[in-house]
């Protein structure tokens, strides 16, 4: 535009100067090089220059003392907005007067009291970010922790190579947040699908670097990289710079965005919630129970259970299109990768010679089967010690202790009917013998008729359904002894 204001005033005075002909000449060339349509090329070269100058305002209304004065009475209002700060400043004039903080002079407390919100808005608006160090917003504490970790997404994952892992909290929490209770922290890689189980007694940036210092210990490769959510538990100035410290890459999912982290969330309900449930965890000697299910559940994951894995993501339209490779163990996709190296495979390979899944399930029910005790006793007695065997030294197998507890009912507490539930009379009953009759004098006649007949005889009882389902039993009663004659009389003839 600026280009284009240049090129007019350059051709407009030779425009106006010239001829028809040549201004016809004139106009084609502006035309073609600026692009305007060609009446209102033929406007603007018609019009002369405006002089310079600009236009004429008004004067301005508050001036530099006003704005002095209205700094010094933001500041004994504790810098409250400007439409809080409007009402006070009735108040806070005479003070400020009488103290000297202002000097009203040439009417510069009428000025004061007139001044709208919106104006202080706008005169305070550079100090106002002054004091904020140059932030227009108040930052928290570990805003500087977030900005230094970069943010990565579910779309930048393109085949990493095993040691990448997305990590995540699981409270076990039950139906409250409130108070301290114990919380998992989850580590799946991205690559293979390995998950990492890790339960903390409660949230605190040391415990976090011990759960992940005892995870990288558990995974059969050495991690390389670590992407967390924005969790004030992994977001401040201890855990990030551990992790670096150990040679991590650090990265972080965008705030309430959960698919970043698609593939520990996958998780979280798969393997966590799947195996402990949703009830209230809290205590030692509950956190030892947890660390004996899991220490038995990562081997039978992640070495016995396939699972599938995203291959590509299309969308048509408003649809997705997804394409699955093949089930496989987490254990299987590492194996399969030609970047492992000779010694984590040897180190997997130990692992499946040692592992028995029928041992590890029993292991499984039997932790399982004792934190669902602490949830069902939890605030009347201490639950029982199952880490230890029976002492009868009869010990149970692992089919009677899967089929003890089902993982359907292994958090649900039995329920028990404290007092028998009456059957309600229905409207039917003094009229049941008589539709009985009916149906035995006829059995094709359909529970419409039926309902007819009892609303002209009684008037209105119920509605078509309720007969309905009378009939429907009766049927069923009558036919039972119709098979009850016959084969009565089928043992009469024999």
């Amino acid at each position: 535009m600026a280009t284009r204001n240049e090129v007019l005033q350059a051709v407009g005075s030779r425009y106006r100067a010239v001829g028809r002909a040549e201004r016809s000449l004139i106009l084609d060339e502006f035309v073609q090089l600026t692009g305007y349509h060609r009446k209102h090329a033929i406007r603007l070269l018609r019009e002369a220059p405006k002089p310079a100058g600009g236009r004429r305002g008004r004067r301005p209304t508050y001036g530099d003392a006003v704005r002095a004065a209205l700094l010094a009475l933001w500041n004994l209002s504790d810098r409250v907005c400007s439409k809080r700060l409007k009402p006070m400043l009735p108040l806070l004039l005479p003070a400020a007067i009488r103290h000297g903080v202002i000097n009203d002079r040439e009417g510069l407390g009428a000025l004061l009291l007139r001044i709208s919100p919106a104006t202080i808005d706008r005169v305070l608006s550079e100090d106002r970010i002054a004091s904020q160090a140059g932030r227009r917003r108040r930052a928290g504490m570990s805003s500087a922790i977030r900005r230094d970790v970069p943010v990565h997404t579910f779309n930048d994952w393109v085949n990493p190579a095993p040691g990448f892992v997305e990590a995540d909290f699981v409270a076990h929490g039950g139906t409250s947040v409130a108070g301290s209770f114990i919380q998992t922290l989850v580590l799946t890689d991205v690559a293979t699908g390995w998950t990492e189980c890790v339960p903390v007694v409660t949230r605190s940036a040391p415990l976090v670097i011990e759960a992940i210092r005892s995870a990288m210990v558990l995974f059969p490769f050495p991690l390389k990289g670590i992407d967390f959510d924005n969790d004030s538990a992994f977001m401040n100035e201890h855990v990030v710079p551990w992790c670096r410290a150990k040679g991590l890459i650090v990265t972080r999912s965008r705030a309430y965005k959960k698919n970043d982290q698609a593939w520990v969330e996958q998780k979280n309900g798969a393997i966590v919630r799947r195996l402990v449930g949703y009830g209230r965890l809290e205590g030692i000697d509950t956190l030892r129970c947890l660390n004996r299910l899991y220490a038995a559940a990562r081997l039978h994951v992640n070495l016995f259970q396939p699972s599938f894995k995203l291959k590509s993501k299309k969308r048509i339209g408003a649809r997705v299109h997804k394409t699955w490779d093949d089930p496989q163990t987490p254990a299987a996709r590492l194996l399969a990768r030609a970047d492992v190296c000779s010694m984590v495979r040897e180190k997997l390979a130990a692992l499946q010679a040692s592992a028995d899944p029928v041992e590890l399930i029993r292991l499984i029910r039997l932790a399982q089967g004792e934190l669902g005790e602490r949830v069902d006793r939890r605030g009347t007695s201490p639950a029982k010690d199952q880490s230890e065997p029976p002492t009868n030294g009869a010990r149970p197998s692992a089919v009677s202790v899967a089929q003890a507890r089902t993982p359907e009912n292994l958090h649900k507490r039995a329920y028990r009917r404290t007092k028998p539930v009456p059957k309600k009379p229905s409207r039917l009953d003094p009229v049941a013998a008589e539709v009985r009759v009916w149906l035995s004098l006829d059995p094709a006649m359909t529970a419409a008729a039926i309902h007819a007949r009892l609303t002209a005889l009684h008037g209105p009882l119920v509605g078509v359904r309720s007969v309905q389902q009378l009939v429907k039993r009766i049927r069923s009663e009558l036919l039972k002894q119709e098979i009850a004659e016959a084969s009565q009389a089928l043992e009469e003839v024999a």
